[in-house]
């Protein structure tokens, strides 16, 4: 089971435990990465989600429809070098140090911690360990965002270039906006998810039983991860609009053929202009995408973390 589990007979090398959230970070980018655009399409959009005239995405499908249609298929995976070293960086990250200080959880609490409260410990360890990965890997989400939200003309052509042009048009600490609100998000949100995903995990154990590990199999990984994935995103959602905004400024030449931009001074201005021109719909657009990649990222994530640390185990014994 993901996190420190002082019950098992054979426990895994911090080499091994990299290298298996490395894996499941690259696995769930590679999938959730066109959901991921459409996700930042529709959160950067100032005009309604819906059928009118004066907005470019009315929609999923037609969202859909007009990135191909506009900047080809490949538009759907715009921005995926950064976010493939983003993701694969996070996952090293957040599983050594997840592991790490649930090891210590329970070498320094009493072992109720490790049992009957198991997804309250998971639950802080996982907003501790997410939010110093956070910090780690915000230059790399900022680049990410940059590509995703460019039109055409291309401003960025390379990640390179990319870094190099906004170190010199807008300092270091461009690389760290959105970072209040980041920090904010993520770590309810994977506090959340991993607090989650040790209930339904061990809901599921004790519901149909595991007949030959002590560690979830694929499926069970696959629809525990998946829920816990929905239900962190759903409380957060406002949070990551922010950020994604705020990500963007000083960006608004690449924007134009978007629609209409804003200026915001900050993570309150920018929630609070979103709630007064776009109303209560405008914090949540974005939504139904973000809801379908947190399902099929999270389910991926945990599950490959899972079976890859099945594998090291199998190969030991």
């Amino acid at each position: 089971m993901v996190g420190y589990d002082p019950s098992q007979s054979v426990q895994l090398s911090q080499t091994e435990i990299l290298l298996a959230g490395g894996l499941s970070g690259a696995a769930s980018r590679a999938v959730g990465q066109p959901l991921d655009v459409l996700k930042i399409r529709f959160q950067l959009q100032i005009e309604p989600i819906k059928r009118l005239h004066v907005s470019k995405y009315q929609g999923l499908y037609q969202a859909t429809g007009r990135i191909i249609r506009e900047e080809g298929l490949r538009a759907l995976w715009k921005g995926h070098v950064p976010a493939q070293f983003l993701s694969i960086l996070y996952g090293l990250s957040q599983f050594g140090l997840f592991e790490l200080i649930t090891k210590q959880s329970c070498d320094y609490f009493p072992s109720a911690y490790s049992t009957v409260y198991l997804p309250v410990t998971h639950f802080v360890c996982g907003a501790m360990s997410s939010s110093l990965t956070t910090l780690i890997v915000q230059p790399l989400d900022v680049l990410r965002t940059r590509f995703v939200a460019q039109g055409e003309p291309k401003v960025y052509t390379g990640m390179v270039s990319a870094a190099l042009m906004i170190r010199r048009q807008e300092g270091l600490t461009a690389f760290y906006r959105g970072s209040v609100p980041a920090l904010s998000t993520v770590a309810p949100q994977m506090g959340l998810q991993f607090g989650s995903y040790a209930l339904f995990t061990a809901t599921w154990k004790n519901t149909f039983g595991r007949s030959t590990s002590n560690r979830p199999g694929a499926v069970e990984s696959m629809i525990c991860g998946s829920g816990a994935g929905v239900a962190s995103k759903l409380v957060v959602y406002p949070m990551d609009l922010v950020k994604k905004r705020l990500q963007v400024q000083g960006f608004e030449a690449a924007r134009v053929s978007f629609g209409e931009v804003r200026s915001y001074r900050g993570m309150v201005h920018c929630l609070l202009m979103t709630l007064r021109e776009e109303g209560l719909k405008g914090i949540y657009k974005g939504l139904t995408p973000s809801l379908l990649k947190a399902a099929t990222v999270a389910g991926v994530h945990l599950s490959v973390y899972e079976q890859v640390c099945n594998l090291f185990i199998t190969w030991k014994h």
